[in-house]
């Protein structure tokens, strides 16, 4: 898994002032937990951009300034609800021999079967939660769609891979293809305008019975 490295300031004070302060002067406050004790440190809020604002899965470098660094995941962060800018992250440690919870996300692969029909691929899990140990976390989970037909399901199952284990129920849906609401509407439409023609021709065979009946009659 791609790796991102965030220089960051060992913090001293973690009380409110000192944690405003920080704020103020365009620093995120940090945790990093994990290990023997929680480590409080700062960096820049947009040396966090390309690990918050991506789709993608990354670890983290956390490198502080006195020389010591460590390999970690982002497991929370808080933003402001009305500028949205970053308030707090906190970040969990990695070790070589410990597996660890993640969310990976899912990319779709192929082309269906069903949507060259006419249906709609509907996406039920974007992101994944797997267990792994650090070297066996993959950047995204691959989904090939190409078997699927109009109404058919790829569960979580199919997905299966030795390197690590899915953190949901075997009956979890990844993706779906269902009929499109034209196609469905199309389909109906047809319908009753059989039914209609249908209807239509019993009546006019109605009125030829009744035709042919009327001159038998002035023949009488």
């Amino acid at each position: 898994m791609k790796s991102i490295t965030i220089n960051g300031s060992q913090r001293e004070s973690v009380g409110k002032k000192a944690t405003k302060a920080l704020r103020n002067a365009g620093q995120v406050p940090c945790v990093l937990y994990g290990g023997d004790k929680p480590v409080h440190f700062s960096a820049p809020e947009l040396a966090f951009s390309k690990l918050v604002y991506t789709p993608n899965a990354h670890t983290v470098v956390i490198a502080v300034e006195n020389g010591t660094s460590y390999n970690a995941i982002m497991q929370d962060i808080q933003f402001h609800p009305v500028s949205g800018r970053i308030l707090h992250i906190d970040f969990y440690q990695l070790f070589d021999d410990k597996e660890i919870m993640m969310e990976i996300p899912v990319h779709i692969i192929g082309t269906s079967k069903g949507v060259l029909n006419g249906g709609v691929l509907q996406r039920n899990q974007r992101k994944l939660k797997v267990k792994a140990i650090p070297a066996n976390l993959p950047d995204f989970i691959e989904a090939d769609i190409t078997p699927l037909k109009i109404g058919s399901k790829l569960y979580i199952t199919e997905l299966e891979n030795p390197d690590y284990k899915f953190l949901h129920p075997d009956n979890t849906v990844v993706c779906q293809v269902r009929r499109s609401r034209a196609s469905i509407a199309e389909f109906e439409g047809e319908d009753e305008d059989e039914l209609e023609e249908g209807a239509e021709g019993a009546e006019g065979a109605e009125a030829t019975a009744e035709g042919a009946e009327t001159p038998a009659e002035g023949q009488e």
